[in-house]
């Protein structure tokens, strides 16, 4: 699987541009603020159907214009596959709320089933809070995985968001009103916990990959620190969660750890408060190996990589190793300076320059 072209509209700070790409690596160089990050986001937004930096998707369009167009040609075993997506803001042509739609081949469709035409795994210096930053980033990011990855994880997440919202909604009314209405509580609680298994079930099987998989750069355990929701489990926090505002067990709740191993590999410790700075770029480095090989054990396809300005926070022996998972599956790379990459592999790569 490879993306062979994009197309965008007013997303970010590109209002009409269009891009090829080669097979195997193509590089795209230019200075700061040329738009590096505005191309690899667009990029990741077609696998994802969704932003990596914007919290909300119609931030991603350009100041002053009411909508944004991603559009890309994915070329995979069944041949080629267009992508778009389109979004607008709330008085786009009248409308009340933002519009985002997605299409395959012309066709409309959920995203559920807009993503797993097209996979990738992006690689940024912003990874490296995936270890020192709070839970709600380590849950993006097994949602970002699993949501590529699974499609039965996508829909139950989906469902898992809906019924969360609904049940936080009655725990407001409860707090209001001092009256529970449990038959629909009964309803949301069955909603998440069907959901909140089949979520759990997914992430288990993740970890389990991470740690049964053969290490090369890093050696680590995955510890998975799950809230498992269960009618014992919110009926034990009934009182609790009208005090705290919010559903206190569930996935939402999920967390985990990265525990480096002494050299007898017989006692952990745990890389955000023990490892160094170097040793926590391996550590995310592996996990972006392990994801491909996940992705394509899943998916039967191996994913496209994108590497976004990682060599800038790289020493050299790093930048070695990030090298080594170029040429493995198509490759999309944005630096500042060409002399961050070898002679060798410039000259068998496409080039995209850009300017300010």
């Amino acid at each position: 699987m490879f993306l062979t072209q994009l197309s965008l509209q007013n997303f970010r700070s590109y209002q009409k541009s269009d891009f090829d790409f080669g097979k195997e690596t193509t590089f795209i160089i230019g200075p700061n603020t040329s738009g590096k990050t505005n191309l690899a986001e667009s990029i990741y937004f077609l696998s994802s159907g969704k932003s990596f930096r914007a919290e909300k998707d119609f931030q991603t369009i350009n100041f002053g214009k009411d909508m944004t167009r991603v559009k890309g040609v994915v070329d995979g075993t069944n041949g080629e596959t267009d992508l778009e997506i389109v979004i607008a803001k709330g008085d786009f042509q009248g409308r009340a709320t933002p519009l985002k739609k997605f299409f395959v081949n012309g066709v409309s469709k959920k995203r559920a089933d807009f993503m797993g035409n097209f996979f990738a795994v992006l690689f940024s210096p912003v990874d490296l809070d995936l270890i020192i930053d709070s839970p709600s980033i380590r849950r993006r990011f097994l949602d970002d995985v699993l949501d590529q990855a699974d499609k039965d994880y996508r829909v139950s997440s989906i469902l898992y968001e809906k019924g969360l919202r609904q049940r936080n909604a009655l725990i407001d009314r409860v707090r209001e009103t001092g009256k529970r209405p449990e038959k629909e509580f009964e309803y949301w609680d069955n909603v998440l916990i069907k959901n909140g298994g089949i979520i759990t079930k997914k992430r288990d099987e993740f970890f389990e990959f991470l740690n049964t998989s053969v290490k090369d750069i890093f050696d680590f355990a995955a510890f998975y620190d799950k809230s498992v929701i269960s009618k014992e489990r919110l009926k034990q926090y009934e009182s609790i969660e009208i005090d705290a505002g919010s559903t206190l067990v569930g996935p939402h709740r999920d967390d985990f750890n990265i525990q480096m191993f002494d050299n007898k590999r017989q006692t952990t410790h745990d890389v955000k408060f023990f490892g160094s700075r170097g040793q926590q770029r391996l550590v995310i480095l592996q996990i972006k190996i392990l994801q491909l090989d996940f992705m394509e054990k899943k998916n039967q396809s191996r994913p496209i990589l994108i590497l976004d300005d990682v060599f800038s926070e790289l020493d050299s022996s790093h930048i070695d190793l990030v090298t080594e998972m170029i040429g493995r599956q198509q490759t999309i790379v944005t630096t500042t300076h060409k002399e961050f990459v070898s002679k060798e592999i410039l000259k068998k790569a496409k080039v995209i320059e850009l300017t300010r």
